[in-house]
């Protein structure tokens, strides 16, 4: 078998090329139109369906995984990846390259897949602190990847992006083949398609009201349609996981307390990372008054060190959440994020407040996304850890959509003309900034009620 260091490190490779993903294009967004001779509405598309994607197939992969061997289904999805890139990387038109970004977005569930492989192969003494390093991919990926994809895009054709994630899929495809051992806990049973087909269904209604309303105005028919349609489908699929003998996901395990407020503080502090990542780089890059004028290069070098500081954090997270506990460590990230924000809100004059900001931002989501899966995996039997970590990665989706669309609102509404373009207020950034540290504020009450018994006791075994 591979030294254990080795799969904890190709894994934390996977994690980072899956993050990579979402912040892959940021560099050639505003131009989309241009290149893809579509118009914006049809280019919001190119970002949408990665989030979309991500959200469905990450709580599916993670059944898969438990009942099919989670290395076999982190194989598919880096390979969806690969297949993904290529279609991306040869279409000149719209279609080609929002079918490719689709396939990219599947690669998301190789994270919660990841931690669960942990859980599966490494001693007890070491899994808190792997699992820190795999959660902090989710940000590191991103703050890394967008300086390195806006130099791709400064000197080389925008088509080398995605020949860039090809090459780095297949890299990564290689070294799990390679590295990681194959998975010998396996779930029985027979797979619950009408129940993925209902999540999948449930959740793009819902997704697609949240990233679309502010486009599509919040209170038009479409916007409705797929919002209460999508709530609907949700409640009767939820109906019929509980009356089926082989759920997609045991909603009675994700319904216990400990899993069900982990996965609430979640979504409130995904919301508020990507408040961060919505806000921060458009005041770093908006001409003066409005912003500092920084080119995208420069304001990715900015947002950067918050990714690093998350991947300094990940072993501290690991020893911390032995010695007092993750949930103290959840604690502690929304605090972090509080002051990131209150700091933000006192002082945003300088380029160095926001960079003093983001690595606050970093301390915040590296304790409380290593703290999250620990969390999660204390309170669920070892058969449903890949399924309740997927579960748990799709609420964060749910908080960084929803950022999304609501930053961008207040941002795109509270606006005034400089020169020829549309330019956010001040009072538009600190409604921003208070909503993200509201949301940290939500995290931090939540997680003070989450319950801190062990595993054995959430989860007693049955008897033989």
């Amino acid at each position: 078998m591979p030294p254990q260091g080795a799969v904890v490190a190709v894994l934390a490779i996977a994690g980072l090329c899956s993050s990579f993903m979402f912040t892959l294009v940021v560099p050639i967004q505003a131009r989309l139109p241009e290149l893809l001779h579509a118009s914006r509405e049809d280019t919001a598309w190119v970002v949408t369906v990665t989030l979309l994607v991500a959200a469905v197939v990450t709580p599916i992969a993670g059944r898969l995984g438990d009942m099919y061997g989670k290395r076999r289904i982190v194989l598919v999805l880096l390979a969806a990846l690969v297949v993904g890139s290529i279609i991306a990387a040869l279409s000149t038109d719209i279609i080609g390259v929002i079918v490719g970004r689709g396939l990219q977005g599947a690669v998301t569930g190789v994270v919660p897949l990841g931690i669960s492989i942990l859980r599966d192969i490494l001693h007890e003494n070491r899994v808190d602190g792997a699992i820190a390093l795999i959660s902090a991919t989710l940000g590191v990926g991103g703050a890394l990847g967008m300086p390195l994809s806006a130099l791709v895009t400064q000197y080389a054709d925008w088509h080398a992006l995605f020949w860039m994630s090809a090459g780095l899929g297949a890299v990564v495809f290689g070294l799990v083949l390679w590295i990681v051992p194959v998975s010998v806990l396996r779930t029985a049973g027979r797979f619950d398609y009408a129940g993925a087909a209902g999540l999948a269904v449930g959740l793009t209604g819902i997704l697609l009201a949240i990233s679309r309303g502010n486009e599509w105005g919040w209170t038009s028919a479409p916007v409705l349609a797929f919002g209460i349609g999508g709530i609907v489908v949700l409640l009767v699929w939820g109906w019929y996981e509980l009356r089926i003998a082989e759920p997609l996901l045991d909603l009675r395990v994700a319904a216990r307390r400990p899993v069900l407020l982990t996965n609430i503080a979640s979504i409130a502090m995904g919301f508020s990372l990507f408040a961060s990542n919505v806000s921060y780089p458009q005041l770093l890059e908006l001409p003066p008054p409005a912003g500092f004028g920084l080119s995208l290069l420069a304001a990715s070098l900015v947002i950067m060190p918050a990714g690093l500081v998350m991947m300094v954090l990940s072993p501290y997270s690991g020893r911390l959440a032995r010695t007092v506990g993750p949930r103290r460590l959840l604690v502690l990230g929304a605090v972090a994020l509080i002051v990131a924000y209150g700091f933000t809100l006192l002082f945003s004059s300088e380029v160095w407040h926001l960079l003093v900001a983001n690595i606050l931002v970093g301390v915040g989501i590296g304790f409380g996304y290593a703290a999250m899966p620990m969390l999660i995996m204390r309170s669920v039997p070892q058969s449903e850890t890949g399924a309740s970590n997927g579960l748990n990665a799709l609420f964060r989706s749910l908080g960084t959509s929803t950022a999304a669309a609501v930053i961008g609102a207040v941002l795109a509404t509270m606006s005034t003309t400089q020169g020829d373009v549309q330019v956010p207020t001040a009072s538009a950034f600190h409604l921003s900034f208070l909503l993200g540290g509201g949301a940290a504020v939500v995290a931090l009450v939540v997680a003070a009620f989450i319950p801190t018994r062990p595993a054995e006791e959430a989860h007693p075994a049955m008897p033989a």
